[in-house]
């Protein structure tokens, strides 16, 4: 047998004394686990927990797997949102088949998972938005999916609204550019796939009666077709209008996460120019960055934007109560402490794998808001805690995403057992 491992391949050493010379479907191990509501596969997928996280495994031809390995190598370095890409095995015996190793994506979600267990308002809207930035994400980058389908991608909550992650990769194609003819190939393929899931879904009784699945998958089209607009279509400019037209668009393609490599005015017969922009997928996201580099935390992008505005605000509140500056560095370094910190200590140990911790964070600010509103008072973020804990966590349902820290911690994570633990102080973050 051989074994490719791109680096660090630490965590590949755990997985090389795994029943490599059997077909998959027949392995016995203690490490195998079952990732609950998980979409449907052509091949045999198997999961294996080991040295604190888990591993998708897929037995496919040696020419698919080496393929996707080298798709979802240059893809991940491309910073677009898919599964990291372990390694793969290849010339086991007795022409088995070859096995493509990816990290299973934590606190991820099927499309049958979100729609079993529907939290918040408008998911099939929130659903397609997330599928098409992925579609037009990989687009920009020149690659051809092939096989857009919501069975072929991950979700994960992202304060409210939803982040997509491509999840299988045999079909991609990767091209310096592509042509309107593969995009719109690739949109043909999508518009099919999304209607035959959805159907799917209606047949099951889990899709909401007002959706029409077919509706729903040209609208998806139509969502891709406004945002490759937004993002390539040139438009004309008028010269005493040309400055601050170019930074507003500048600025509504990042704000959607997207960057800009060259701003090109042509002369218009117009009298004024033609304003064309090279668009490429951002590295992973501006306020992602900002937030590790102040704090540390590794986050999705529309949290870190939550978290980011939750510092500013804690540290206007720090200046108008000591009438000075704090500089930005500080109030981050004060809210991680005496804020965030805080809250995720006081998580119930039995439902800390429910949500991803900034998720459960960014929840806790919207309950506070929503129960400051009924109180006519600011209620302070203990006892929107307390209440979040107490009424709102305990409805997320169980099996809604996979954390990691499930399926390799059966004790669950130690630490604080929250604010029910009698020999436990509350953390005092209330004044701000």
């Amino acid at each position: 047998m051989h074994f490719v491992f791109s680096p660090p391949a630490q965590a590949a050493a755990g997985l090389l004394n795994l029943p490599w010379e059997q077909p998959l479907e027949e392995w016995e191990d203690d490490r195998l686990t079952e990732i609950p509501q998980r979409g449907i596969s052509r091949h045999v997928v198997r999961f294996i927990a080991e040295s604190g996280e888990v591993f998708a495994l897929k037995e496919i031809p040696e020419r698919l797997a080496r393929r996707e390995y080298s798709v979802l190598r240059r893809i991940g370095r491309m910073g677009i949102p898919a599964v990291d890409v372990l390694g793969v095995v290849v010339e086991r015996p007795d022409d088995l088949d070859a096995m493509l190793v990816t990290r299973f994506l934590d606190y991820s979600s099927s499309f049958r998972a979100l729609f079993a267990n529907p939290r918040g308002a408008h998911l099939t809207d929130r659903l397609m938005d997330a599928q098409v930035e992925l579609l037009v994400r990989l687009h920009l980058a020149g690659v051809f999916w092939g096989d857009c389908s919501l069975s072929n991608t991950l979700f994960r909550f992202d304060a409210g609204a939803l982040s997509a992650f491509l999840v299988d990769a045999e079909t991609a194609e990767i091209h310096p550019q592509l042509s309107v003819g593969q995009r719109e190939h690739d949109l043909d393929i999508a518009y099919e796939k999304v209607a035959a899931e959805l159907m799917d879904l209606q047949a099951g009784e889990l899709l909401a009666e007002d959706i029409d699945p077919i509706d729903a998958a040209g609208d998806l089209v139509n969502r891709y077709r406004r945002l490759w607009a937004e993002l390539t279509d040139e438009e004309v400019l008028q010269r005493k209008e040309q400055r601050y037209r170019i930074g507003e668009r500048i600025r509504r393609l990042n704000e959607l996460g997207f960057d800009v490599d060259e701003v090109e005015l042509i002369d218009d017969p117009s009298g004024g120019s033609r304003l064309k922009l090279t668009t490429r997928v951002a590295e992973p996201g501006h306020h992602r960055r900002v937030l590790f580099a102040r704090t540390g935390l590794d986050v999705q992008e529309n949290q870190a934007r939550r978290l980011l505005a939750d510092i500013a605000s804690f540290r206007g509140w720090l200046e108008q109560a000591g009438q000075r500056r704090v500089p930005e560095a500080v109030a981050a370094s004060r809210w991680l402490a005496e804020i965030y910190e805080p809250v995720v200590r006081a998580i119930p140990a039995h439902l800390r794998t429910r949500l991803d911790q900034a998720e459960i964070f960014h929840e806790i600010l919207e309950h506070r808001w929503f129960l400051s509103e009924a109180a006519g008072v600011d209620v302070g973020t203990t006892a929107a805690a307390r209440d979040y804990f107490d009424r709102v966590l305990p409805e997320v349902p169980e099996d809604l995403v996979t954390p990691v820290s499930a399926m390799t911690d059966p004790e669950g994570p130690i630490g604080s057992e929250g604010f029910d633990d009698p020999e436990a102080t509350a953390p005092d973050f209330d004044e701000f």
